[in-house]
């Protein structure tokens, strides 16, 4: 392909990418494609020949469109959001055309510098300490993971990194059991190990209880084990839940165990004033992450993760070979010790777009009037015979069940079941499910960036026809 077709296939996919957001809430928001669907129509081998850009793109067009999960769909109301934006889009297309590989300072200095402010103005925007300083990285998981790595070497004095955990005594890690799955799998990357992640009974409102933590760290250590690492939820995946922040912080100073705040999706929810009691002793924590590539508008991926004292990570991870020496750059933090991965991309630029295209009045605005549309529907839920709220609601995420009445829980739970696969397949609207109490309840998050009160309006009637329908 010369400059002159790029040019033309260049305004041509531009122009498609504008129709698509336009009219994406046209779509059914669940992909409708059956497993192997696409298989059967790809050639199993590659092509010999070069094939041209136009048959390319019609095969985009009918083979992967249709097996397309919509995410920017104003009616995606699962999981939590992976939100885009307009600005951040254009930011990801300078970013592909660059094609910069951002692991030394020297590499891209533009990028490094302009992460280190807007990690910054994050923090800032947030309520952050100032002690906090960070770096991007590609995930919420990865973030975990360095938070674990920090805390595995706190506790072996900075040994395990080079001497392993042979013959050291078990490092136990707690965390709610409304924690992410990501927790467990960081505990086996570093080699802490899933089997000692201590799940903690979380209490009624599905909160970490710090009397109970505090009790199990003692006895971990009389029985010889080596306290680790407390990671607490801001906003939780399943329910939302937030853990007492202050309180576990308090503990893990008493304790000297390393203490990291997991906020991946409310996390975005800080920069609302009215919302920062949720992080009350914030001050106290050895790290935090939140994404704002699911809650601030940012294509994935782009996690926020910050440290106190980053030494600890930085001395686990830097390995500096000749190859990779950067004398200009010793001024500044070469983020490429910072985390797992040697190779980054350049993140920062479009977190720029963002925050400069919508301004941070913009940003609170938009998370504001998320929240306040998950308040209209708790209180639609909570008024409507035959539906039930099955836990607090927290930011923009609602959790309930249909219970019509007259039936024990198995059969409730595959009712709802039932509902959710119903919902799902109907195109109308995406929500997923998980459990409160051991009962299957449904989530609905009013986040995605497309996303006005009608919406909101029309998925909730939809739940209630669908919901009629199963009876």
């Amino acid at each position: 392909m010369n400059f002159d077709d790029f040019r033309a296939q260049a305004h041509r996919f531009s122009d498609w990418m504008t129709d698509y957001l336009e009219t994406v809430e046209d779509r059914p928001v669940r992909s409708q494609v059956r497993p192997g669907d696409l298989l059967k129509q790809l050639p199993e081998t590659a092509p010999a020949h070069s094939e041209s850009m136009d048959a390319i793109f019609s095969d985009f067009e009918s083979l992967i469109m249709p097996g397309v999960t919509h995410w920017q769909h104003p009616s995606f109301f699962a999981y939590f959001n992976a939100n885009s934006s307009p600005p951040s889009v254009l930011a990801e297309m300078l970013t592909a055309t660059l094609g910069a590989q951002c692991m030394l300072w020297e590499t891209t200095p533009a990028a490094n510098e302009l992460e280190t402010r807007m990690m910054e103005w994050l923090r800032d925007m947030s309520g952050l300490p100032e002690t906090f300083v960070g770096t991007i990285q590609d995930s919420g998981s990865a973030s975990n993971l360095c938070a674990l790595i920090a805390g595995r070497e706190r506790a072996t004095k900075r040994q395990a990194a080079h001497g392993g955990l042979s013959g050291a005594r078990p490092l136990i890690v707690y965390a709610s059991a409304e924690a992410h799955s990501s927790v467990e799998k960081a505990a086996r990357i570093c080699g802490i190990g899933s089997d000692n992640v201590r799940k903690m009974t979380p209490g009624p409102d599905y909160a970490l209880q710090p009397a109970e933590l505090e009790a199990v760290i003692k006895a971990d250590r009389a029985a010889g084990l080596e306290p680790a690492c407390v990671v607490a939820c801001l906003g939780a995946t399943g329910l939302g839940s937030v853990d007492p922040i202050r309180a576990i912080g308090e503990i893990c100073q008493r304790e000297n165990v390393f203490f990291h705040i997991d906020g991946a999706w409310a996390g975005a929810a800080m920069i609302l004033p009215e919302e920062r009691h949720w992080m009350d002793g914030i001050e106290l924590a050895d790290s935090y992450v939140f994404n704002p590539h699911k809650w601030l508008f940012t294509n994935f991926d782009c996690s926020a993760f910050y440290m106190r004292h980053p030494a600890e990570l930085v001395d686990a991870l830097a390995i500096s070979p000749a190859y990779l020496e950067s004398p200009d750059g010793e001024q500044m933090p070469e983020y490429r010790d910072w985390s797992v991965a040697l190779a980054r991309r350049f993140r920062a630029l479009k977190l720029w777009f963002v925050i400069r295209s919508y301004g941070a009045d913009g940003l609170r605005a938009m998370v504001r009037k998320h929240i306040d549309m998950a308040k209209w529907l708790e209180a639609e839920i909570a008024a409507t015979p035959g539906f039930e709220i099955m836990a607090p609601r927290r930011f923009a995420l609602t959790i309930f069940r249909y219970n019509p009445g007259g039936l024990e829980d198995a059969a409730l739970d595959d009712l709802n079941n039932r509902l959710v696969r119903a919902i799902n397949d109907s195109g109308r609207l995406y929500v997923t499910k998980t459990t409160a109490n051991g009962r299957i309840v449904l989530r609905m998050v009013t986040g995605q960036i497309y996303t006005e009160p009608r919406h909101v309006e029309a998925g909730w009637k939809a739940i209630q026809e669908i919901a009629a329908g199963l009876d």
